[in-house]
């Protein structure tokens, strides 16, 4: 089977359309409809219903999606294999992470690594979902939750802490709680449930049962704003509260704690320009720890290794 029709063939099943599919790869309609023809003609057989609102796989497709998945594993590792070999990092790594760690620490670390590789794209997501590396949805991930199943390569990142933070002016206003109690006279600044992505959020659940009143915001970059501008008391990542001078701990023993993990596909894993990304995030968050977990900033709280350990799942 030819691989760039195999590549379209691929494209159209995971987007839906072949106009999508088009964009993805760069490719003109024309081109994409062509290569769908050609590869359906040389398997005899109907690949897609095509219909007004996208493409659906016929039964045959269905089949060729795991055979065709194994072909470009095969290629892309093939081709990774290759670029290890170059002095320097090249192509593009796209880097999904959740919205809060993105926006208000990697997109200012890796802005300043990729200025070093002339030849290096950095595509930062930072957007609050998870994201599928075997559909190729990014090269690295980070997520709260540690996988329990899939072909991948895992690295502990770090644990990390959030407390309940307000803004003076609020405090000011409102009074400053003592004790969880007091919260019951407070509005709350939570997350949206439904699109709690990662069991690691059920922490929204502490202020929502004891709040007079609720404001929910589902990105973290939204809460932490609107904590800001007065709207009430958010649990923040301490490591973003840390820039916001205007923001004030309150009930500081009432503290939560969670973890970023760090995931590759063992099929680009080694890739320079993966393997050099990956290399740089885990060496910054094992520089900054201490602004991670705040907790560690006690001789006693020693709990993480100075090296990620790194594991198939």
């Amino acid at each position: 089977m030819n691989w760039d029709h195999l590549q379209v063939f691929l494209a159209v099943a995971r987007h839906g359309q072949m106009l999508e599919a088009g964009r993805r790869l760069g490719l003109n309609h024309a081109t994409v409809a062509r290569r769908l023809e050609a590869l359906e003609g040389a398997l005899g057989t109907v690949l897609f219903h095509r219909r007004p609102n996208g493409s659906a796989l016929t039964e045959a497709g269905e089949h060729l999606v795991p055979v065709a998945e194994r072909i470009e594993a095969e290629v892309l590792a093939a081709t990774a294999r290759m670029r290890a070999q170059e002095a320097e990092p090249s192509g593009t790594v796209r880097i999904g992470a959740p919205d809060g760690l993105g926006n208000l620490f990697l997109a200012r670390e890796l802005g300043l690594f990729a200025s070093r590789y002339a030849n290096l794209v950095v595509e930062l997501v930072p957007l609050p979902r998870s994201f599928s590396l075997s559909r190729r949805e990014a090269d690295l991930a980070i997520g709260l939750d540690r996988p329990a199943h899939g072909r991948l390569i895992l690295s502990k990142l770090s644990e990390y802490s959030l407390g309940l933070y307000a803004a003076r002016d609020y405090l000011d206003r409102a009074g400053e709680p003592t004790c969880e109690a007091d919260l019951a006279a407070h509005a709350a600044v939570i997350g949206v449930e439904d699109y709690a992505y990662a069991s690691a959020l059920d922490y929204a659940a502490f202020l929502q049962d004891r709040a007079q009143r609720v404001f929910r915001c589902a990105g973290v970059v939204g809460q932490l704003e609107a904590v800001r501008a007065g709207a009430g008391i958010g649990i923040l990542h301490d490591f973003a509260a840390a820039d916001c001078p205007d923001l004030v701990r309150v009930l500081p023993e009432t503290a939560f704690e969670r973890t970023y993990w760090l995931m590759s596909h063992p099929d680009s894993h080694e890739a320079r320009r993966v393997a050099a990304c990956r290399a740089f995030i885990t060496q910054r968050f094992r520089e900054e720890r201490d602004r991670f977990l705040i907790r560690r900033r006690a001789p006693a709280a020693r709990g993480l290794s100075d090296r990620a350990s790194s594991e198939p799942v």
